[in-house]
């Protein structure tokens, strides 16, 4: 038998560390809340009436935080199940969990947080391959494009970072469907040929799922990337100076999906009113949501979208477009 390489087993060994960690955190912060909801209940209602806040957003906010770790819970029992009865091989059971798990949680902040959705150009989604661009406010908006997708019975392939992999149920199920998570800014051609092989053999039925700004957008990093790309590319630069809202997106992992799925389409999805769920100092102030989240899709057919190097050059105009749209 010829040995497992080093490197694997290394993997092998911090994924199941990390397990050990995460999956109990999750089902005793379930548990806690639930035994401890009268206190955390009634002190988060004191909070929210002695700073006047009438939308009782602690309330919701902590109420919230009950639903997802016992959606967290339900999702990793469901992998479990799957696991112990020797069907880990099948990808649609698994895109139903995750469906599923979508769909909760999406109802557990309508619930929660008065969430309302509005969708313009759903069936943009479907059929594929796609390669859809979305926009990344918060770590919430990880969830819009399953959510979305799972409408019209589409399976995402997703790019993440491999941060998200503390959360228990992308950790399992995202590792046993065909995702890639990478590491924080990482760019390297063996990171991008993974990309390519990533969205290769892509059908009807199925979506590569990417965040070209790769970072939560803030202003404070907004400025700082137009500061590096002004030493790099000052006319770039200059082109994105009018960016108030999105990060200037990164073009090659975007290129490497499109690349592996050659007759894919593109879809920009556009979010707004889904921000301030960053942070949770922030958040307060956001929830219950005044309005409602609106959210664009806007599909590229593949014979307008250019190749080379002038395909930077087009996602930056498609972005300042996007950033147009969400500051109207």
């Amino acid at each position: 038998m010829v040995p497992e390489p080093r490197s694997s087993l290394s993997r092998r060994s911090g994924t199941t560390r990390r397990r050990l960690l995460t999956v109990p955190a999750v089902g005793v912060t379930a548990a806690g809340l639930s035994m401890t909801l009268p206190a955390w209940l009634s002190g988060a209602a004191a909070v929210d009436v002695l700073t006047a806040r009438r939308r009782m957003p602690w309330v919701r906010l902590l109420s919230f935080a009950t639903a997802w770790s016992w959606l967290e819970s339900a999702g990793v029992a469901g992998a479990g199940v799957l696991w112990l009865t020797g069907r880990t091989d099948r990808a649609d059971l698994h895109y139903e969990l995750q469906r599923r798990w979508a769909d909760a949680l999406v109802g557990a902040l309508r619930l929660c947080a008065g969430l309302r959705i509005e969708v313009d150009g759903l069936d943009a989604l479907a059929p594929g391959p796609i390669v859809v661009c979305s926009r990344h406010a918060n770590l919430a908006d990880a969830l819009l494009p399953a959510w979305l997708l799972g409408r019209v019975a589409m399976h995402p392939r997703y790019v993440l970072t491999d941060e998200l992999l503390v959360d228990p149920c992308l950790d399992i199920v995202g590792n046993r469907l065909p995702n890639h998570f990478l590491e924080r800014g990482a760019t390297s051609d063996r990171e991008l040929s993974e990309l390519c092989a990533l969205s290769k053999g892509m059908g009807a039925a199925e979506a590569a799922v990417i965040y070209p700004e790769g970072r939560l957008a803030t202003e404070e990093r907004r400025e700082r990337r137009l500061a590096e790309m002004a030493e790099r590319d000052p006319e770039r630069a200059r082109r994105l100076q009018s960016l108030r809202t999105l990060l200037p997106p990164k073009a090659p992992g975007t290129q490497a999906l499109l690349a592996g799925a050659r007759t894919a389409d593109l879809v920009f999805l556009a979010h707004k009113g889904f921000d301030g769920l960053d942070r949770l100092t922030s958040a307060p102030a956001h929830v219950p949501f005044a309005e409602p989240v609106k959210i664009r899709l806007t599909r590229v057919s593949r014979a307008e979208i250019p190749e080379g190097p002038a395909f930077a050059r087009w996602l930056d105009d498609s972005w300042l477009e996007m950033d147009e749209w969400v500051n109207e």
